[in-house]
């Protein structure tokens, strides 16, 4: 069973451009409306692969009585998510071997299952965790006519097609309640950066992240996607592709 890979070494400075890039905002409310929308009554919640923290604290801030735990692997990362969260529940765990049953309302793992094999494993287990009807959250990188030399630095297995993930949650035992693509307004300048990416052959995995001129404008086009979502549109394609599930 090959290790989940991430260069620990970036969890540091991802943490200082988590909190500034239009990315990472603008995924985060749409994190939260989503979760406000589908799982109104949820009590607890646990993130696999929480990271350095920066969706816990979202979720923290917009709903503070609900019990956070966020389970990751590499304890660097951890490390930086007690400074951001000290009061939050947080262990070292393997997404794959899962410690829990039945325990939690919501669970959700969010640009994870890609950085490992056994995807549809980590799946199941997600649904193991949850308590009966309880919810699933899942974000996770699509098209793979992206995939670009980034994906290699940040060592992704792979980016998904919408069938691919529905297969997928299906066969884990997840009922799914809606799908939806997201970074839609932006997979045109997402393709050229990809394309450039292979042809310069960037190294830095964080540039693509690092907020620009058109920070702001780009945080816009993204919370104007959120609000289709919210009301019911399930967009085509985007850079990202959003799942919500339910355990049986």
């Amino acid at each position: 069973m090959r290790r989940p890979s991430f260069d620990p070494e970036l969890f540091e400075p991802l943490a200082d451009v988590e909190e500034r890039s239009f990315w990472f905002r603008a995924r985060n409310r749409l994190i939260v409306s989503t979760f406000r929308r589908h799982f109104a009554d949820a009590r607890s919640f646990l993130e696999i692969g929480c990271g350095s923290g920066v969706v816990l604290g979202a979720l923290r801030e917009s709903l503070p009585s609900l019990r956070l735990v966020g389970g990751e692997l590499y304890p660097e990362a951890l490390e930086i998510a007690r400074r951001r969260l000290p009061d939050t529940e947080l262990v070292e765990l393997d997404a794959r071997r899962l410690p829990y049953n039945g325990e939690f309302d919501v669970v959700g793992a969010f640009d994870v299952l890609e950085h490992i094999d056994e995807d549809e494993a980590v799946l199941a287990q997600m649904v193991a965790a949850a308590r009966p009807r309880g919810g699933m959250l899942v974000l996770v990188p699509q098209h793979p006519w992206l995939w670009s030399k980034h994906d290699e630095i940040v060592e992704h297995r792979r980016r998904y097609t919408r069938k691919e993930l529905l297969a997928k949650a299906e066969r884990a035992g997840i009922e799914v309640v809606e799908v939806t693509s997201f970074v839609s307004s932006l997979l045109p300048a997402m393709a050229v950066s990809r394309a450039v990416d292979r042809v310069r052959k960037r190294t830095d995995p964080i540039a693509n992240l690092e907020p620009g001129p058109l920070n702001v404008l780009f945080e816009r086009m993204l919370d104007g996607e959120r609000k289709l979502i919210e009301h019911g549109v399930s967009l085509p394609f985007g850079g990202s592709l959003m799942l919500v599930g339910r355990r049986p």
